[in-house]
């Protein structure tokens, strides 16, 4: 084995499919997978910068989906189901709900081109503003005034079994969570480069691996850097550190009052509590740990936890008295999808595949990022310059050395990640990083100047500044932190005397007006329409094409 591995360091073009024969013990693969990372990646970004690799970087592709909370005219979460002109949320590909009736999401198409799907995006605000009628949408991540849990119509999506499926699995996340977790509202993103990028890479780094082997070993590379480095869009781009009192359901918090007798709790340098404790967080899965060393790995470790029984879960019981669905199972995780997690690796899957399924069959063709948060200023929650930046650090953190995620790790991007949220903002805090503690505005100037070249490149990609503009934002933004959206949201409630719901609310007005003094193209009406209607008749399609009980169906997912 010492002298194997010796052979290798001499060696940067060992193959690695060669070396995965003759390695046998676990440990050492991951050594050797390490050092292989370490050898052939270091250079990556040098080689973006001196071929035509960049050139590549113009196909990038990317889909936002956007969710937002439908409220009434005195700033409720709306009671109403989701509207019939926009068609039926369950076959409807842009236009959706998540958990609630009121939660909607409105989900683009693929994009290579940054203006069109920013339009697109704006365009289904408009189409969704015009049959909302008397209600708006919350532009903001944490939600508006909330009525008692068990009041929060859970959605709906019809008789068919992958209707009925989607929705128990959300009643079986009221009733393990609670139902205010689930109205939280977050932007995701889409995010994948095209094959010619991974097959001009693959040339640079003499792997003989297939394809589509190499572009999972890349993307799962991405997402453990991610990991590393999440806490820098938390900084830049978090936009949640107020929620209103209506939203604590208890004492336990570590949130204060932004003033006496407030209805406004906030941490003082808090950037985005929407993915902190108070978020998407669950004490059950904290036992969990999923591997992100391979796609094998994940594969593996997902499925695992999807076997696991819980005793919690156990207790509620997958029936009530009256027979009807709690849940779909009392495991860890009922789906795949119930794993919180702020990155997924993804594949679009066929007609009745898991998506580990998906990933098994076809490997990864993009990854979804779910830690953005709602900026409420701007009307569609997220702009052109937010989607640079993203390309650039999800571009970074692929080209960038990623060893697996050791031990050490493992305890410093959790704990760095929830400092982020709570502390973000505070000039002296410090994270931690290789055992050392440093400190994070100093951190976030190092991954700025190490991503300046990928900016570079991605401007020369695409024939403008843009993308290095976005930087130079955050640049700005670390010299003066009052103009990132978390600051400026505090500092507007403070300068107003106005609460988190009240200023929130005035802003959900502007935007009604904002997009209906908009011109609606007819073709787009016609478009958008035609879409409904299509996707009415497909849900009615789906209901009547049913051959097995629902009972048989649940079990081809367990």
């Amino acid at each position: 084995m010492q002298d194997l591995y010796k052979n290798i360091q001499h060696d940067n073009n060992f193959d690695i499919d060669i070396c995965k024969m003759f390695v046998s013990s676990y440990v050492f693969k991951i050594l050797v997978l390490s050092w292989i990372n370490l050898t052939l990646n270091k250079s990556r970004i040098e080689v973006l910068i001196k071929t035509d690799l960049k050139r590549c970087l113009s196909s990038i592709r990317r889909g936002i989906e956007k969710e937002s909370l439908r409220t009434d005219r005195n700033g409720f979460i709306a009671e109403s189901a989701h509207p019939s002109e926009l068609g039926s949320p369950l076959t409807h590909k842009n236009i959706t709900t998540d958990f609630s009736e009121a939660l909607i999401e409105l989900v683009t198409d693929c994009h290579e081109s940054t203006s069109e799907v920013m339009q697109q995006l704006n365009d289904l605000h408009k189409i969704t503003y015009a049959s909302i009628q008397n209600e708006l949408l919350w532009p903001n991540s944490m939600p508006c005034m909330l009525p008692k849990e068990s009041k929060i119509n859970i959605s709906n999506y019809g008789s068919s079994n992958i209707g009925m499926m989607k929705q128990i699995y959300r009643r079986g996340l009221s009733n393990r969570y609670g139902s205010y977790m689930q109205t939280i509202s977050g932007i995701h993103y889409n995010f994948s480069l095209p094959d010619i990028f991974f097959s001009e890479l693959q040339k640079t780094e003499a792997r003989t691996r297939d394809l589509q082997s190499f572009k999972s070993d890349c993307y799962f590379g991405l997402i453990r850097n991610f990991h590393r480095f999440s806490w820098f869009l938390l900084y830049f781009l978090g936009a949640s550190p107020v929620v209103s009192k209506n939203f604590l359901k208890s004492e336990n918090h570590r949130l204060i009052p932004m003033r006496e007798n407030a209805d406004s709790f906030f941490s003082p340098n808090a950037t985005s509590l929407r993915m902190g404790d108070l978020g998407y967080k669950s004490q059950a899965q904290d036992s969990l740990e999923i591997r992100y060393d391979s796609i094998e790995t994940y594969i593996s470790d997902l499925r695992s936890a999807l076997a696991l029984k819980y005793s919690d879960y156990e207790k509620i019981g997958v029936r009530g008295i009256d027979g009807e669905y709690k849940q779909l199972n009392t495991n860890l995780l009922q789906i795949e999808n119930e794993f919180y997690s702020t990155i997924r690796p993804k594949r679009t899957t066929e007609l009745g595949e898991t998506p580990t399924q998906a990933l098994e069959n076809r490997g990864v063709e993009y990854v979804e990022i779910r830690c953005i948060d709602v900026n409420p200023f701007l009307p569609c929650g997220i702009d052109e310059n937010t989607v640079h930046l993203l390309d650039i650090f999800l571009t970074y953190c692929l080209l960038s050395t990623s060893p697996p995620i050791n031990d050490d790790e493992k305890q410093e991007i959790p704990s760095n990640y929830l400092k982020t949220v709570y502390d973000g903002r505070d000039p002296s805090l410090m994270l931690r990083v290789s055992g050392k503690d440093v400190n994070l505005r100093d951190l976030a100037k190092t991954l700025i100047n190490e991503m300046t070249p990928v900016a570079d490149c991605l401007d020369i990609a695409n024939k403008n500044t843009a993308y290095s503009s976005a930087l130079l934002a955050c640049e700005q933004r670390l010299e003066n932190d009052s103009l990132l959206p978390a600051a400026k949201i505090i500092s507007k409630i403070r300068d107003t005397g106005k609460s988190f719901q009240e200023i929130t609310f005035k802003s959900a007005q502007d935007y009604s007006e904002h997009f209906a003094a908009m011109p609606m193209d007819q073709d787009l009406i016609g478009h958008y329409s035609n879409a409904a209607l299509e996707s009415i008749k497909k849900q009615n399609t789906l209901e009547q094409s049913d051959t097995l009980s629902f009972e048989e169906f649940v079990k081809l997912f367990s």
